[in-house]
């Protein structure tokens, strides 16, 4: 039986460090459509440094998620080729990492006057890429077996 306070073998299990990361991108890009809708609705337009921070950190925090999920791929499933779900999870993945990266894109430009796209079309974007996170979390749910 493992010992939850063995500290080693937590940090350095085979898929450890994907489970651990993943929550940090998909809780910033949530909470940054939720505030995005709160400054909307309550037109509160401080609430935009909230956004555009909480958009900004998704997107960086997701490429050492990228990594690591490519680094249990070829650790823990020992580079088993691509299919089924797993493939189906590593699309989805890249369709969300370049969706955040393209909110946060668009938003620096829809902020600099530029011809970016309306704030509506953001919104429609943003809760877009909200779903596309819920589907691929929920895929990677069932590769880590929390769903089965």
């Amino acid at each position: 039986m493992l010992n939850p306070f063995d500290l080693k073998s937590a940090l350095l299990a085979k898929h450890a460090q994907h489970v651990v990361l993943i929550h940090f991108p998909i809780a910033l890009y949530l909470a940054g459509t939720f505030f995005d809708l709160c400054a909307r609705v309550f037109r509160k337009a401080n609430f935009g440094e909230v956004v555009r921070w909480n958009f900004l950190g998704a997107a960086i925090m997701s490429l050492p998620t990228a990594a690591t999920g490519l680094l249990a791929w070829r650790w823990a499933l020992e580079g088993q080729t691509l299919k089924g779900l797993l493939k189906l999870h590593l699309i989805l993945a890249c369709a969300v990492i370049i969706g955040t990266w393209a909110t946060v894109w668009l938003r620096s430009r829809s902020k600099t006057g530029s011809s970016g796209p309306s704030l509506p079309s953001l919104l429609i974007m943003e809760c877009a890429v909200s779903l596309l996170i819920g589907l691929t979390a929920h895929v990677g749910g069932f590769l880590s077996g929390v769903n089965v």
